[in-house]
């Protein structure tokens, strides 16, 4: 069964106004996969700072997310990875990361929509579910 990895972005996009974005993320999550610690710890950062989320709010929608996408933790191994990457392809730190934990965790698809649309890397075709 093919693993999916969620970007940052696709959760924002379900927790914002925009409606035929937070559409196509639903559509997305629904599908299943797996998320990192990461994305919880930017999702934190992006709710509170730019879409003024309350602490309970932030609990709620990641209590809701995490009850249906596996979270993997971050390790040395994923951060040696997404280094590599990040200089290898010259993707902002944050992003090799991304991938750095989708590969960790044998996924088949990225989705985001920061990279390119069917770009490859190391095996793995992003695809952007928002377009």
């Amino acid at each position: 069964m093919p693993v999916n990895f969620y970007d940052t972005n696709i959760l924002l996009y379900l927790a914002s106004e925009d409606t035929p974005k937070a559409d196509a993320a639903e559509r997305a999550l629904a599908l299943g996969g797996t998320i990192s610690v990461q994305v919880l710890n930017e999702f934190v950062h992006v709710a509170r700072r730019k879409m003024n989320f309350s602490w309970q709010e932030i609990d709620e929608f990641l209590g809701a997310v995490t009850a249906v996408l596996t979270v993997i933790p971050l390790t040395i191994e994923i951060h040696d990875k997404g280094r590599e990457i990040a200089r290898r392809y010259g993707f902002s730190i944050y992003d090799a990361m991304i991938i750095a934990a989708a590969l960790a965790c044998d996924c088949d698809t990225p989705f985001s929509e920061d990279m390119s649309n069917g770009m490859r890397i190391d095996g793995l075709t992003v695809i952007n579910p928002l377009v």
